[in-house]
């Protein structure tokens, strides 16, 4: 723009020269050339202006397609990325759906789960059902680590012979011998004893009388299931609940000491099945040198058998040598033999034909 006024101004300016040197020159020859000049410069400004119209027109063409051009490939561009922002977002969408439907189904789990628990805690509060809990959570254990129904090892309520029924009984090998073992669950004291909404005065008693639930337990387990003759010197208290079993291991080791004094093992579900596991490894082992013994009081006497069969074979092949030397000497005998009644036969033979050549010549 600033270009095409210049020109303007350019052309405004040599009019303005043309014009003032007619009005100083009167000469009709000067007048005359400054006519052709001014045609000549009317002529050329046309065909600039010409030109320079065209050459605007076509450069604003050529700038218009560059325009478009960019202007396409920018919305094709902007086209491309709204279709992978729009897939990306889709798949967010369907992994956030997916999501919710998984966390829905974990919350359907823990509402159920949460029903489960409320319905087992009011299972929990009878006594009986209690029992019979930790009987099942000991069959369990017991045939997870022996399999199942193995009664060669183990039996589930079995009466002994002061008349008393234990949950479980185990028939390991000397030195440990018989070992019985009884689950209990003091569960009420411990839950008043631990629950932080009670009184210090409340939680103070129910401490006292959880100690004294568990020594009543120990007294009833050293009483019914140690019989001498019968039994080992050790019976086995199996707690259900691992709270309750680390309890007493960190808040009451006076009732550590009062069973150990009992012979009495407290064990929870962890600890049962370590030291079940141990039984059935030193039982497994036991079993392995018992048939490693067997195994070589065998050998043993596979040797013996096999020296036998050695100097029966040394015997026997001893004869066998003779009796081999006496088939060659035999063999050199026939060969000399039959020799010998080859050229016995030979000779006949040839005098027969002597007596048969005399025949002739005669």
């Amino acid at each position: 723009m600033d270009y095409i006024i210049i020109v303007l101004l350019s052309i405004l300016l040599l009019v303005t020269i043309i014009s003032l040197l007619k009005s100083n020159h009167g000469s009709d020859h000067q007048t005359e050339r400054l006519g052709r000049f001014e045609t000549n410069i009317t002529k050329e400004i046309g065909t600039f202006k010409y030109e320079f119209t065209n050459n605007l027109r076509n450069d604003f063409d050529k700038l218009n397609e560059n325009v478009e051009r960019k202007l396409l490939e920018i919305n094709d561009r902007v086209n491309q990325r709204l279709d992978e922002n729009f897939e990306k977002t889709n798949k967010t969408f369907s992994n956030v759906l997916e999501r919710l439907s998984k966390i829905d189904e974990a919350q359907k789990k823990i509402d159920s789960l949460s029903s489960e628990i409320v319905s087992l805690q009011s299972v929990l509060t009878d006594k009986k059902t209690r029992g019979i809990f930790g009987e099942v959570n000991l069959n369990y254990i017991l045939s997870s680590v022996f399999g199942e129904n193995n009664q060669s090892i183990y039996q589930i309520q079995h009466k002994m012979p002061n008349g008393s029924i234990a949950d479980a009984i185990l028939f390991t090998p000397a030195p440990l011998g018989t070992v019985c073992i009884d689950s209990k669950f003091p569960l009420e004291n411990y839950e008043r004893m631990t629950n932080r909404s009670l009184s210090k005065e409340v939680r103070d008693v129910a401490f006292k009388q959880f100690k004294t639930d568990v020594k009543k337990h120990i007294d009833a387990i050293h009483d019914k299931y140690i019989i001498p003759g019968f039994t080992a010197n050790e019976a086995i208290l199996f707690l259900p609940a691992e709270a309750i079993f680390a309890e007493i291991n960190a808040y009451h080791t006076d009732l550590l000491q009062y069973a150990y004094q009992k012979k009495v093992w407290i064990t929870s579900p962890t600890t049962l099945m370590s030291t079940l596991t141990t039984i059935h490894m030193i039982i497994k082992n036991m079993e392995r040198d018992k048939y490693a013994k067997v195994i070589h009081e065998e050998l043993t006497k596979l040797g013996v058998e096999f020296e036998r069969y050695r100097v029966r074979w040394s015997a026997l092949s001893n004869h066998i040598e003779t009796v081999s030397k006496d088939v060659r000497e035999l063999n050199i005998t026939t060969d000399k033999i039959t020799k010998r009644f080859d050229s016995i036969n030979n000779a006949e033979i040839i005098k027969q034909q002597d007596e048969k050549k005399l025949e002739h010549t005669s």
